[in-house]
């Protein structure tokens, strides 16, 4: 059974979604203050995170950070942010901090389902892929889903991890930009380009790769992105 994590002041909504959650075999964890939710972190390990954005004590941007921050104590926890905000901003500062998946409320808990496991299917699934080694001192062991640059381990998030393997299938392929939303199936289609750019942006940085002087991932102007790292 899979360990749900719920930070959100909203206790009918815990109860609510705790009862739901339960017929498609997850168990909810709710807790109604981000320092309960800290607790729960390091007590339940949790398979996913479900984050509220406005909150008592610290708002969930702020939470989000911190856990990315400290990846050697959460690791990539898949993290999962509702607000009660529709703007695009917000959603985008939520990619922008490392988020998996972004939902605006009011929601169908149907629709929050598929988005978790469509997540946890990400967080878990190799896409058929074997080990690569060295692709400009890029090494990607699937097993592990650990990826170095030149030695060092990188803390990649679940989509992060995920368009980057999607680029090393593909070697020297353009991908668009709707390409890229279509293959992920992780990015509210309401965010568009302007999400793609994001998470590509925060990849290259990982990746200590520039736009002007891509030793990976290339833009192609006008088209969208290609992955441009060689074997050797």
């Amino acid at each position: 059974m899979k360990q749900i994590l719920i930070i959100d002041d909203d206790e009918k909504l815990g109860q609510l979604l705790t009862q739901y959650l339960e017929r498609y075999d997850m168990h909810a964890h709710v807790a109604l203050t981000p320092s309960k939710g800290f607790e729960l972190l390091k007590k339940v390990k949790p398979d996913l995170l479900i984050l509220d954005v406005m909150l008592p004590e610290k708002d969930g941007f702020e939470i989000c950070r911190e856990i990315r921050a400290k990846s050697s104590i959460y690791g990539q926890l898949p993290i999962l942010m509702l607000t009660a905000h529709a703007e695009v901003t917000d959603r985008i500062v939520g990619l922008e901090l490392g988020a998996d998946d972004y939902l605006p409320k009011p929601f169908e808990p149907r629709e929050l389902v598929a988005r978790i496991h469509n997540i946890l299917r990400r967080s878990s699934d190799d896409n058929g892929m074997r080990d690569i080694k060295a692709i400009n001192g890029l090494d990607v062991e699937v097993s592990r889903r650990e990826v170095k640059l030149d030695g060092e381990v990188l803390d990649l998030t679940t989509m992060e991890y995920e368009l980057l393997i999607l680029f090393m299938q593909f070697p020297n392929k353009t991908f668009t930009r709707d390409e890229l939303m279509n293959r992920l199936r992780g990015i509210d289609a309401e965010l568009f380009s302007r999400a793609v750019d994001t998470l590509v942006s925060r990849l290259r940085h990982k990746l200590k790769d520039t736009s002007k002087t891509p030793r990976f991932i290339k833009t192609v102007w006008g088209r969208g992105y290609t992955f441009v790292g060689q074997q050797v």
